[in-house]
């Protein structure tokens, strides 16, 4: 099998409906941004990556002169360098099993935990990492194995993130203060296809994970030589039933996705991904309170778009760097899991009847998303009683939202 693109998912990928992402690294130490401004709304005075509500992004944002990353960062922890936060990173408090159960409980089809974010650090020991990994430093052990174990213990899948797009460890630049500075200062070089390559080639081998996902392209070089469609054959022929996302840079990808309000053009058909946080942040952000995370009811209502438009939701928990899900995510996941239960049943073989099958139409004042499912309308609203329904032919499901 080549690295080319599927022509359609396989049915897992098809049915299912939720997925979960995890950002979880050095970065959970400081787990601070601004947290006011969603990614792809209006930006802020002074740019995005100024005032970016990405905790992850921290190693970046605190070397842009004049952002209040920077300014917190030099109250807090005077000139302590970023990579300091790898070793008081000790994840004392992990428990795999326990996410898993949390996320099961949701109707989680899949996991996406992030295995090497922009600042270059590996949750696990990657080729070529010595000395700036996960095993070798802070919590001196391998992250993404017992995770693997856990979730498939739960009947769900595993997938792995990897950011070939950029790495701040292997890179000496500047910091990225606009969007062109993506691509002017990734790298692109044959060493770092390489050195890429040999990681995600390792996390195929030892996990076997159902969705490959990276992120910000791939390095040019790797393009140009044939490595990166090899390695992407060496993935569909290892995992025959995985998925690939659209985040390479070349043609060799399976689903599409989206970002909060980025990529929203790429929400057509069915089977692509819509990711997000539950607040503004995919890392922990300890700025972030019960105002600025979505509620169990919001959370309901963004599942419910997503699905009735023929996406998945991926949806980010951020792990403090002791390894608990903060209270305040935790609040939402929990608050939300019996209407999950409620609904899932209904999403894995949905379909989207028009006003011209069957007669469906749907004449609501209030919020309301619908899809088919077998015989069924699935109706999610405010107020199912208040949903004016004509619908020859199906029997009628109202599920009312979370209070």
């Amino acid at each position: 099998m080549t690295g080319a693109h599927r022509e359609r998912l396989p049915d897992w990928a098809l049915e299912a409906s939720l997925g979960i992402f995890i950002h979880w690294g050095p970065y959970a130490v400081p787990a601070w941004a601004e947290p006011e401004h969603i990614a792809g709304e209006a930006e802020p005075e002074g740019g995005w990556f100024m005032h970016s509500s990405y905790a992850e992004w921290y190693a970046n944002t605190i070397r842009i002169e004049g952002s209040p990353a920077a300014a917190h960062h030099a109250e807090v922890y005077g000139s302590a360098p970023y990579e300091d936060f790898l070793d008081q990173w000790r994840a004392e408090a992990y428990d795999p099993v326990e996410w898993a159960r949390l996320f099961a409980a949701l109707g989680a089809d899949y996991v996406v935990p992030v295995t090497k974010h922009h600042d270059g650090v590996a949750l696990w020991d990657a080729p070529g990492t010595a000395g700036f990994n996960t095993v070798d430093r802070g919590p001196k052990r391998d992250l993404l194995a017992p995770l693997a174990e856990a979730v498939r213990a739960e009947g769900m899948r595993f997938g792995v993130y990897y950011s070939a797009g950029l790495d701040w460890s292997r890179t000496d630049c500047p910091p990225i203060v606009e969007g062109a500075d993506l691509w002017r200062y990734r790298p692109n070089d044959a060493d770092y296809a390489a050195y890429a390559t040999a990681h995600v080639r390792d996390l195929i081998d030892r996990y076997r994970p159902s969705v490959l996902w990276n992120d910000i392209e791939w390095p040019e070089a790797g393009k140009e030589d044939g490595s990166l469609d090899a390695l992407i054959a060496h993935y569909r022929e290892a995992v025959p039933d995985g998925i690939v996302n659209d985040r390479w840079g070349a043609d060799v990808w399976d689903y599409r996705t989206s970002e909060y309000s980025m990529g929203a053009d790429h929400e057509t058909g069915v089977g692509w991904e819509h990711n997000r946080g539950l607040g503004s942040s995919f890392g922990y952000n300890r700025v972030e309170d019960e105002s600025l995370t979505l509620s169990p009811r919001a959370l309901a209502m963004h599942y419910a778009d997503v699905v009735s438009r023929g996406g998945r939701l991926l949806l980010n928990v951020g792990p403090d760097a002791s390894g608990r899900i903060p209270e305040v995510q935790r609040r939402t996941l929990e608050g939300v899991a019996g209407w999950m239960t409620a609904v899932k049943p209904y999403t894995a073989d949905r379909r989207f009847p028009g006003e011209d099958e069957a007669g469906v139409s749907v004449d609501a004042g209030d919020w309301c998303r619908t899809w088919a499912s077998g015989d069924r309308l699935v109706v999610v609203a405010d107020r199912p009683e208040a949903v004016r329904i004509n619908a020859p032919g199906y029997e009628v499901v109202g599920v009312e939202l979370p209070r």
